[in-house]
């Protein structure tokens, strides 16, 4: 398992070179000059080309970019073209609301998705199994900003049970971090527990039809037995997969959700820097952003490696 780890910790270093490389080349396309959007629609062209020198604007494509990774390497992801700010300390000081987000997100949807995919599982074809599966193609179907307004409106306006808007740290108070947490955690989780269900039920489906499982049967196990103790971890192989591929989707929806909820995450951070072209932000995020997507990917390989002992030798 450490092989694993290190192979791919080794793997991660070029993979997030070509990541910053690939968001710095492509930002020198963005329209519109940061030096002039700094200094004002009434600045001179003196005063833009002096702001151009001290932003290092005027510097080689090249020479920029080496100079910015090597203060990468040591921590530093530059400083806010707009507020001065430094990038890490901005980033970091946001990011704990998203991964808060995310993480409440995929619990619900693996709670709502196994749970309504080992259901379908049971009796496929049956009443069950249609209902599931309807109600996963309309979870699928139904935009996230939207569900979130209508759990705003029940929830929030109608009977007053749980906040409209804001995030609260968990350090502040627990049960307000989680009650701040749950509208925009089940409307943005809405469409990954419908993915997770489909997956749970068709992997589990073809894992009871196995030949293993119809002789723990004979041998008088319990049906229920049969299913906790080898349909669903057989099961889980592909799942995992399929939860990966959310864990990121979710990362990268809940820039919207936190819109609707008006939550001060990386989403927001980040339409902000887009909208000001605050290149040293904008790159600074992807970056990191990159980094969170990397460790996901590593968490669902070492979890591939402890339910399937054949992955740790690769």
């Amino acid at each position: 398992m450490l092989r694993l780890v290190v192979r791919r910790l080794l793997t991660t270093i070029p993979l997030l070179i070509v990541v910053s490389l690939g968001v710095f080349v492509l930002l020198q396309f963005v329209p519109g000059d940061p030096a002039f959007t700094i200094a004002g629609e009434t600045a001179s062209l003196e005063q833009v080309e002096r702001i151009r020198e001290q932003l290092g604007l005027n510097e080689p494509l090249t020479g920029r970019y080496l100079s910015w990774l090597g203060d990468a390497v040591r921590g530093d992801l530059g400083t806010s073209l707009f507020s001065s700010q430094p990038v890490s300390e901005a980033v970091l000081d946001r990011l704990p609301a998203t991964l808060s987000l995310t993480f409440v997100s995929l619990l619900v949807a693996l709670i709502l998705g196994i749970t309504a995919g080992d259901i379908a599982a049971v009796r496929p074809g049956g009443l069950l199994d249609r209902t599931v599966t309807t109600l996963a193609s309309i979870g699928l179907s139904v935009p996230n900003f939207w569900l979130g307004l209508l759990l705003v409106t029940a929830f929030a306006r109608w009977v007053h049970w749980l906040p409209p808007t804001g995030y609260v740290a968990l350090t502040e108070s627990p049960v307000d971090w989680i009650r701040s947490l749950i509208l925009p955690a089940i409307a943005l989780g809405s469409s990954a527990s419908a993915a997770i269900a489909r997956q749970t039920r068709s992997a589990l489906v073809e894992v009871l039809q196995r030949d293993y499982i119809t002789a723990a049967l004979a041998r008088g196990m319990s049906f229920k037995r049969v299913l906790l103790k080898h349909g669903q971890k057989n099961a889980a192989i592909p799942l995992l997969t399929v939860i990966g591929l959310q864990a990121v989707a979710l990362l990268g929806g809940s820039v919207v959700i936190e819109q609707v909820f008006a939550i001060q995450g990386i989403g927001s951070l980040a339409i902000t820097a887009v909208s000001r072209r605050d290149l040293s932000m904008i790159q600074g995020i992807v970056v990191l952003s990159a980094v969170v997507v990397v460790a996901v990917n590593l968490v669902i390989d070492l979890l591939y490696g402890w339910v399937n002992p054949k992955a740790r030798a690769r």
